[in-house]
């Protein structure tokens, strides 16, 4: 993950690129193969391989195609609690207070 910090656009994008065509390979598909089922032209599938520039939608389709969309999640994780939500949420009561007695 350091190694990542320290990594160009350019660097990251060709990493991203390795790494789906590993997942690819491991799941025994070719290139072909995988842009049918991605709705990809094969191009498009070797310039997001070999990380010379792609877009996003084809990246998610890729993903899809390969039953990896947890990847996402990975990406661009939920934010579980907003900052800002907490700010604006009343402080709770320091001390119960007692009701006042019905007169009858």
């Amino acid at each position: 993950m350091t190694a990542l910090l320290f990594s160009t656009p350019h660097e990251l994008q060709h990493q991203l690129g390795e790494r789906l065509k590993r997942l690819r390979l491991s799941r025994n598909l070719d290139q072909r193969t995988t842009a049918e089922k991605a709705g990809i032209s094969e191009k498009a599938l070797r310039n997001l391989e070999t990380g010379r520039g792609s877009t996003v939608e084809t990246l998610l389709r890729v993903l899809k195609a390969l039953d990896s969309l947890q990847g996402i999640d990975l990406l661009a994780p939920e934010a579980t609690v907003n900052p800002l939500d907490l700010l604006r949420q009343s402080k709770p009561a320091q001390r119960a207070r007692r009701r006042p007695t019905q007169s009858g």
